[in-house]
């Protein structure tokens, strides 16, 4: 039987104590991810190749029934007119959900269905974001000071990441706007067929 564990969160440096693991990504992480390539690769070149996110999280381990959980540290930043930005990705197990909890900064959470419909959360300090089963989600960091958040998802979830990609992208983008945020659509967006989405469903129902 497992022993209890207590973390605790630094809502500044986005730092978590007792954490197990720990990884970062930097910009040329996200080579193909933006839309404008060559702001890309100058920005990469000019700021020396930053760390757009970091990630220090607790896994008990993979089994069913347990929980992983875990901070997320986002810089700020733009890439052309695109926000700094994580990867995003389905659950592997794509019927397990997830939870985010705003600790400080001010981003979105931005959502796909496997049909291509979006949806975006805002999210801010005390905010909590439920991701629901089969829903393709990314973190977007629209604020001016670092984007920490909290999140939790069963054990046995995994991270699918080629969803995104063979889709080059998810339905929208979104950029800055005035002093805002705006949805724009992914020119590049290769929709999903029925039967690639029937079959996702279909493998855990």
């Amino acid at each position: 039987m497992r022993e209890p564990v207590a973390c605790l969160v630094d809502p500044v440096a986005g730092r978590m104590s007792g954490h197990t693991g720990r990884y970062e990504k930097r910009l040329s992480d996200l080579t193909g991810v933006y839309e404008n390539a060559d702001a890309h690769a100058a920005l990469v070149k000019s700021l020396n190749d930053p760390v757009v996110y970091s990630v220090e999280d607790f896994r008990p381990g993979s089994h069913a029934g347990d929980l992983n959980y875990g901070v997320t540290r986002m810089n700020p930043g733009r890439v052309g007119k695109e926000f700094f930005l994580t990867r995003g990705h389905i659950h592997a197990k794509a019927d397990r959900p997830e939870i985010y909890y705003g600790q400080s900064g001010h981003g979105l959470m931005q959502l796909e269905s496997p049909e291509g419909e979006t949806r975006i959360i805002e999210i801010t300090a005390q905010t909590i974001c439920y991701v629901p089963p089969y829903w393709i989600h990314r973190s977007i960091n629209i604020g001016e000071t670092d984007l920490v958040m909290v999140f939790a998802y069963p054990s046995d979830s995994g991270q699918d990441y080629s969803i995104i990609e063979k889709s080059n992208g998810m339905r929208h983008r979104v950029m800055s706007s005035g002093d805002g945020w705006e949805l724009v659509d992914n020119t590049s967006y290769n929709p999903r067929t029925g039967e690639e989405v029937a079959a996702l469903i279909k493998n855990y129902t």
